[in-house]
């Protein structure tokens, strides 16, 4: 669950928005560019002329000493249209034969070092000379409003109960409780329907998963109150990525709903600590959390875990249903081993057990190819120490890069990269968590998304169970990815409807 390295407190690992959007776009753009080799210095710089003045924007060098010229942001977004995709599939392999597997973009003050080597990758996520906390405190900062200080000292703390509570062991004793709640909030699509895809995952998701982790009285209650949340945490997700970097004075509608989350959060924490848990079930994750920290900030690492529970599962969740839908011969496939597994059960009351969930192997596959095309466009670590990758020695202070969704894209790993073919999957022993090589979604290292057990079953249950209950019927085609995020699971960029029907 950690964007792809859900470890609770960065998971969506944030850089500066003007880069995540503006970057995006230039890179694409010198994917493009017909003069991307131009030997004689070692960088270029992006000038741009912007409403009457011109400015510096950044400047990229290479292991090549290679440069060019961009144009500025306005020429750059039209450049940077990409309809079919094929152009942003080779811009990370173009941009490393042009400046070396090892790149620095410089952009808006920050250094920003590229790795693009499979064989780099371990030292990105182990090496002693990278942080992970370094790099993503700023944005925990300012999206949660937890001070440096505080979040040095109680991260470790808040990382190893959510990695204890989350083991495949729990997450079984989770699963029934979760299946219990997607049942209910299924069953309350009604009997048909047309809407959008992502928004009726989002209606069944947001308050069922709530509830799972965060304990039934703090999940929305009814139809008013679970609208209300929608809005709210959509726009906080929406807007992460530039919450991340700006002052909540430039993003009113934003900061009012982190303010609202928050309150939400305050009263989510009193209940959970005056609740009993009841002894079966066990207590919640949230109530964990509240035994270990006990200052005021407890409401903030409850919306940090609140958000790192909801961003990715949904969109990716979106995408698996999407990409099973629109191919004939996957949904046949998924729907076999579904009615075999789940036998004839009753359509509203439907038990799905892990034991179940193992002889639907082909949806798990399904998953999993969805995670690997949409994976995140970067994460990132800060340099503390001189790293040595290749000839380079990168220097302390730099963010370090690694883009999951161009590493998914390398045809060395995953022929025919830009394919949905979910049998490549029958490769990997996913039972044991070992994955496809090449396969860097979930991160690795100490860091490596605590919530990934529990991701997987979640979307493996929730795919599964609306599929079993529910016939759909796409009326759009499936949309591209947004080519404007660099951080997080991608979301579509359009709109994605569909007619459903209670079986």
């Amino acid at each position: 669950m950690d964007r792809p390295e859900r470890a609770f407190f960065g998971a969506r690992v944030v850089v500066l928005c003007t880069v995540s959007r503006c970057l995006c776009s230039c890179l694409l753009a010198l994917a493009k560019s017909s003069k991307l080799i131009e030997p004689g210095t070692s960088e270029f710089s992006c000038n741009s002329v912007d409403t009457g003045y011109r400015r510096r924007v950044g400047s990229l060098r290479g292991g090549y000493g290679h440069s060019a010229a961009i144009p500025g942001p306005r020429d750059v977004m039209a450049q940077a249209e990409d309809p079919d995709g094929s152009v942003a599939s080779q811009m990370c392999r173009q941009l490393a034969c042009s400046y070396g597997p090892v790149f620095t973009v410089v952009a808006a003050g920050k250094r920003l070092t590229f790795v693009t080597l499979n064989e780099d990758f371990r030292a990105f996520f182990t090496s002693k000379d990278v942080d992970f906390e370094q790099a993503v405190q700023e944005a925990v900062h300012n999206t949660a409003s937890i001070n440096k200080d505080c979040f040095y000292k109680t991260h470790p703390t808040c990382a190893t109960i959510i990695k204890g509570r989350l083991t495949p062991g729990n997450t079984a004793m989770l699963s029934v409780h979760l299946c219990e709640e997607f049942n209910d909030h299924l069953e309350n699509l009604g009997s048909k329907g047309t809407g959008q895809l992502n928004e009726i995952i989002k209606s069944v998701m947001y308050p069922a998963v709530m509830s799972n982790l965060l304990g039934r009285c703090n999940s929305p209650s009814n139809s008013l109150k679970r609208q209300e949340f929608l809005e709210k945490f959509t726009t906080y997700d929406e807007g992460f990525e530039y919450g991340s970097q700006l002052p909540d004075l430039f993003l009113k509608q934003w900061a009012n709903s982190k303010r609202w989350l928050l309150s939400l959060l305050r009263n989510m924490a009193i209940r959970a600590q005056e609740t009993l848990y009841n002894e079966n079930d066990g207590k919640t994750l949230l109530q964990h959390l509240a035994s270990a920290i006990s200052d005021k900030y407890l409401p903030n690492y409850g919306l940090l875990l609140l958000w790192a529970s909801l961003a990715n599962a949904i969109p990716i969740t979106f995408w698996a249903i999407a990409f099973i839908l629109a191919n004939p011969e996957a949904y046949k496939i998924a729907m076999d081993q579904i009615n075999i597994a789940l036998r004839d059960q009753d359509k509203e009351k439907t038990r799905v057990t892990l034991d179940d969930l193992q002889h639907m192997p082909y949806v798990k596959w399904c998953i999993m190819e969805a995670i690997r095309l949409r994976a995140p466009g970067a994460i990132t670590r800060k340099v503390v120490r001189p790293l040595k990758l290749q000839n380079y020695v990168i220097p302390p202070g730099d963010l370090l890069m690694l883009s999951p969704y161009w590493a998914h894209r390398n045809p060395k790993y995953f022929p025919d990269p830009e394919d949905f073919k979910p049998e490549r999957w029958e490769m990997a022993d996913l039972e044991k968590n070992v994955h496809l090589e090449g396969f860097v979604a979930f991160g690795g290292g100490k860091n490596q998304c605590p919530g990934r057990w529990y991701a997987v079953m979640e979307l493996h249950m929730f795919v599964a169970l609306i599929l079993y209950k529910f016939e759909f019927t796409p009326l759009d085609p499936i949309p591209k990815p947004s080519p404007l995020h660099l951080v997080g699971t991608q979301q579509p960029d359009g709109p994605c409807r569909v007619r459903y029907k209670h079986k």
